[in-house]
């Protein structure tokens, strides 16, 4: 494990083993905006295996109770998804996160991956902002980033999408969730 937050844990992601199931929730209508809606299993493995071999982007494994639940995706947006679109500084961490796909959902569970995922970034003493760049129509995920400390910096154009731009900082964070980070990072550091 990279993480471990509570009942919450991030591992790196095994491309062999985990694409059938990353294929299932990146496919899922609720990730739509992921837009991998028709994308097969292999091309699915291919995706995650290029970003596995990038230099400035990786991805993760995100475990509840020691069962696969969600995807997080770290980036540095001098490098990766916002080049030439904002002015990044020395510190920016870019991050897209998805849930897994559920018949039984659990109240404030999404709440609790974001909350996970940026406890995880704020972990690293570099980070010093978490950028994101939803789909201006995703409505779910803008209240869900306003809840952690999100500030909207205003809809950018990105080739797949409109995006709305928000930026939180560690500061942020601490205020809208009460999460300190010398006690978020409760576990083991790859």
């Amino acid at each position: 494990m990279i993480f471990r937050r509570g009942e919450f844990a991030l591992r790196e992601l095994d491309i062999d083993a985990d694409a059938a199931l990353l294929h299932r929730w990146v496919t899922h209508p609720k990730a739509v905006y992921w837009l991998m809606q028709d994308a097969d299993v292999a091309a699915v493995a291919a995706e995650y295996r290029r970003i596995g071999e990038h230099p400035h982007h990786d991805a993760y494994l995100g475990l509840h109770r020691g069962e696969p639940a969600f995807l997080a995706e770290r980036y540095d947006p001098r490098h990766v998804e916002l080049v030439g679109l904002f002015d990044a500084r020395q510190g920016d961490v870019g991050m897209h996160f998805l849930t897994a796909p559920t018949d039984t959902p659990i109240r404030g569970f999404t709440r609790a991956v974001i909350t996970t995922v940026m406890a995880w970034l704020f972990s690293d003493s570099a980070t010093r902002r978490v950028v994101v760049e939803p789909d201006v129509r995703n409505t779910a995920v803008h209240a869900l980033n306003a809840a952690v400390g999100f500030t909207v910096l205003g809809p950018i154009a990105k080739p797949e999408k409109a995006a709305l731009l928000s930026v939180c900082t560690r500061e942020q964070f601490l205020d809208a969730t009460g999460v300190p980070m010398t006690t978020a990072a409760t576990g083991d550091r790859a």
